[in-house]
C-alpha cells in the first residue's frame, strides 16, 4: 500500500507530537507511543502539563489503581472545573467564528465568549437550581449551545445532551433516563432553506421548563413554564467558577449498544482531557488554528470539537447549515479553517457534486475522518480538495472520550488507514477463540484517562467487562469494533461485531431500528444490518423483512418502513434496501445471525 501523503521534515518538528519526542528523547514516533503505555503515569502527567490544565487545587496522584483498572481514578485530590482551561488565550484571541445560512462570518472574541458564558451560567441560577442539578441541551451546534454547554458545567450543572435530528420519541427516551430540571432549545431550525420544528418536537417529548432560542419571526406559543432565551438572560457576567473533583459529572451523551434504550453515559472533568490530548497530539491542533468540524452537541464529537479547539488555544468555526453545499464550502474558504473534521457519507456527497471543487481550502493543514468506515478513493479525493493535505482518521466512542485509533501529522497517510494506537492508550484484537490475533474483536487494555467508570441506566461491569480474558494480568474492556492489523502495523476498520451500527456517523443498535418496524402491520419480523459497499466505506442500511399476507407492493412496504424510521427514530437513517426472506436465520440459542445476512446481501 503507497502513502497517500508523507511528511516533509519541516511538518514533522513543528508538530506537537515531534516537541513531545524531542523532550524524552525519541526519535522514532513508535517508541513515544510505547513509552506512553508503558510509563501512563508520566505521559498523563506531562499532557496535563502540555494542555495546561488549570486547577483550583492541584491533584495528589496523577492515577490510583487501587481499586483496580476498571475503576482507576485520575487526578485525584485535585479540585477544577474543565471550563477554565478553555479560556487561556488573550482576551481579544477569536473564539468562535460562525456563520448562519445566507449571512455573513461573525467572529466572537474570547473576552465576549467567556462574559456570554458567565451570563447564562447566573441566568440558569437565577431561576433557583442548584450545583448538580441536571439540565438539557437540544439544539443545532451555534454560538448559544456552545455558551450555554459551557455556562452550565462552569456552574455546576451537569449537561444533558440531545442530537436535534432525533424524534419526539428518542427525545423522551433521553430525558426519562436522565430527567433534567431545565432545557434548552430553538423555535424551529432553519437549515437548507427549509423551517424544521424542534420547540414543537421538545414538547411532545414531555420535557421540563424551556428556554427557547427565536429564531423565526414567527408567532411562538409557549408554555406557561417556558421561556425566551431573550427574557431568561440576566446581564450580570461575572462567575465565581464552580471547582469540583474531577470524578464529577458535566455531561451525560448516548450512545446505543445492542438492546434498545441508548446507554447513558457519564463525561466527568477528566473526560475532555482525552479529548484536548487527541486534538493536540494526533490532530496537531495548535494556537490560532481555526478548527471546523459539522457536528452536534448530542454525538460525542460536539463537546470533543469545543474542550480539543478551545483547551488547545485554538477557534471554534461553527456553520449553521447543512454542510452539502456551497454556502459551506465557500465558509471554509473565508474562516480560513485549518483542521476539518468530516463524516465519510458527506466526502461522497462533496465527490459525487463537485460543489467543493471551486473554492481554496488551501488555509487547511489537515482534515479528520470519524463516525463511519471510509472508502479510500472519497479520501483521497478530500485530500485534493485541500492542495493535498493529509487525512487523520479517528475511530473510539462516547464512552473513551476520544479515540483509540487514529493517525498523526508524522507519519505516511494511507488513505482510509489507521497508523497508529492513540497515544496513551493501548488495545488487542482478539479472534472468535478469544486469541490474540491480527483481525478481529478489539478490545481496551485499562486503564486509559477518559474511560467511563459507569453507566446511569446499565451495569457497567456488565457492559464492558464481565467474561473477558485478561492481558497481562489486566482484566480486558469490551467495545464492539473489529479492526484488521495490515502487514506494515497500520489497521484497517471492519465494522462491529455487535448489533450496533453507524449510520450517518450515529451509532444506533439494529434493535432500536427493528422496534420500529415491527410495528408496521405487513411486518412479521425483521432484522437490520449495516453492509458495506464492495468499495469500502459508510455502512448502507438493509432491512431483511418476514412478511404478514398483504397487497402492499415492495414500493410502499419500503415508503412506510422508510417514514416511521424518519418519524420514530431519526431521518439520518436512511434504509438503502428492503429484502424479502422467508425465514431469519438463527442460531440455536434463538439469536438472529446477522453476519449471515451482511453475507447474503
Amino acid at each position: 500500500m503507497k502513502p497517500s501523503w508523507t511528511p516533509q521534515d519541516d511538518l514533522i518538528k513543528k508538530s506537537n507530537i515531534y516537541q513531545m519526542m524531542q523532550k524524552n528523547g525519541f526519535t522514532q514516533y513508535e517508541d513515544l507511543w510505547k513509552w506512553s503505555v508503558n510509563h501512563k503515569e508520566v505521559f498523563w502527567e506531562q499532557t496535563v502539563e502540555n494542555l495546561n490544565i488549570r486547577f483550583h487545587k492541584p491533584y495528589k496522584k496523577i492515577l490510583d489503581s487501587s481499586m483496580g483498572p476498571e475503576k482507576a481514578r485520575w487526578l485525584t485530590g485535585a479540585e477544577l472545573n474543565i471550563v477554565d482551561s478553555c479560556f487561556q488565550n488573550d482576551g481579544e484571541d477569536i473564539a468562535v467564528i460562525y456563520q448562519k445560512e445566507g449571512g455573513e462570518l461573525v467572529k466572537v472574541t474570547q473576552l465576549a465568549l467567556e462574559k456570554y458564558v458567565n451570563r447564562i451560567a447566573n441566568s440558569i441560577k437565577k431561576l433557583g437550581l442548584k450545583e448538580g442539578d441536571p439540565i438539557a441541551i437540544d439544539m443545532p451546534m451555534t454560538l448559544e449551545a456552545v455558551a450555554i454547554y459551557l455556562g452550565a458545567v462552569r456552574a455546576g450543572f451537569p449537561v444533558v445532551t440531545i442530537a436535534d435530528s432525533f424524534s419526539s420519541n428518542e427525545i423522551e427516551v433521553r430525558l426519562s433516563i436522565t430527567r433534567p430540571k431545565l432545557m434548552f432549545t430553538q423555535d424551529v431550525i432553519l437549515r437548507s432553506g427549509k423551517v424544521l420544528p424542534l420547540y414543537e418536537k421538545v414538547l411532545e417529548a414531555k420535557a421540563p421548563a424551556t428556554i427557547v432560542i427565536r429564531t423565526n419571526s414567527m408567532d411562538l406559543a409557549l408554555r406557561r413554564q417556558d421561556l425566551e432565551f431573550s427574557d431568561f438572560l440576566v446581564e450580570d457576567d461575572q462567575l465565581k467558577t464552580c471547582y469540583q473533583d474531577p470524578e464529577k459529572t458535566i455531561t451525560v451523551l448516548f450512545s446505543s449498544g445492542t438492546t434498545g434504550a441508548p446507554k447513558a453515559i457519564p463525561w466527568t472533568h477528566n473526560t475532555p482531557i482525552k479529548s484536548a490530548s487527541d486534538g493536540y497530539y494526533h490532530h496537531n491542533i495548535q494556537k490560532g488554528d481555526v478548527v471546523c468540524w459539522p457536528t452536534n452537541l448530542g454525538w460525542m464529537m460536539g463537546p470533543w470539537l469545543i474542550f480539543a479547539a478551545l483547551i488547545n488555544k485554538g477557534t471554534l468555526a461553527l456553520y449553521y447549515g447543512a454542510p452539502m453545499g456551497n454556502e459551506f464550502g465557500a465558509f471554509v474558504q473565508n474562516a480560513k479553517v485549518n483542521m476539518l473534521g468530516v463524516v465519510p457519507s458527506i466526502v461522497r456527497h462533496w465527490k459525487n457534486s463537485g460543489c467543493m471543487e471551486q473554492y481554496n481550502w488551501e488555509s487547511i493543514k489537515c482534515f479528520s475522518s470519524t463516525g463511519e468506515a471510509s472508502n479510500p478513493e472519497e479520501m483521497k479525493y478530500l485530500m485534493a480538495l485541500g492542495r493535498n493535505k493529509p487525512v487523520i482518521e479517528y475511530c473510539g466512542g462516547t464512552e473513551i472520550g476520544g479515540g483509540y485509533v487514529t493517525s498523526t501529522v508524522v507519519q505516511p497517510n494511507i488513505a482510509s488507514t489507521f497508523s497508529t494506537q492513540a497515544l496513551g492508550g493501548e488495545f488487542i484484537l482478539l479472534d472468535e477463540n478469544k486469541k490474540v490475533s491480527n483481525s478481529g474483536e478489539m478490545f481496551l487494555v485499562p486503564p486509559i484517562l477518559g474511560l467511563s467508570n459507569t453507566l446511569l441506566n446499565r451495569d457497567h461491569h456488565e457492559v464492558y467487562y464481565k467474561n473477558n480474558p485478561k492481558y497481562n494480568g489486566v482484566t480486558l474492556r469490551r467495545h464492539g469494533d473489529q479492526l484488521e492489523r495490515l502487514p506494515n502495523g497500520y489497521y484497517r476498520a471492519q465494522g462491529r461485531a455487535d448489533d450496533a451500527m453507524n449510520l450517518g456517523g450515529i451509532k444506533v443498535s439494529a434493535v432500536q431500528i427493528e422496534k420500529v418496524i415491527n410495528q408496521l402491520d405487513f411486518v412479521k419480523e425483521c432484522a437490520a444490518v449495516a453492509v458495506s459497499p464492495k468499495g469500502g466505506g459508510p455502512g448502507q442500511l438493509y432491512v431483511y423483512i418476514v412478511n404478514n399476507p398483504s397487497g402492499y407492493q415492495m414500493g410502499e412496504r419500503l415508503a412506510m418502513v422508510k417514514k416511521s424510521i424518519r418519524e420514530k427514530l431519526n431521518p439520518l437513517f436512511k434504509v438503502e434496501k428492503l429484502i424479502d426472506i422467508d425465514v431469519l436465520p438463527r442460531t440455536a440459542s434463538g439469536k438472529v445471525m446477522r453476519r449471515k445476512l451482511r453475507d447474503l446481501s
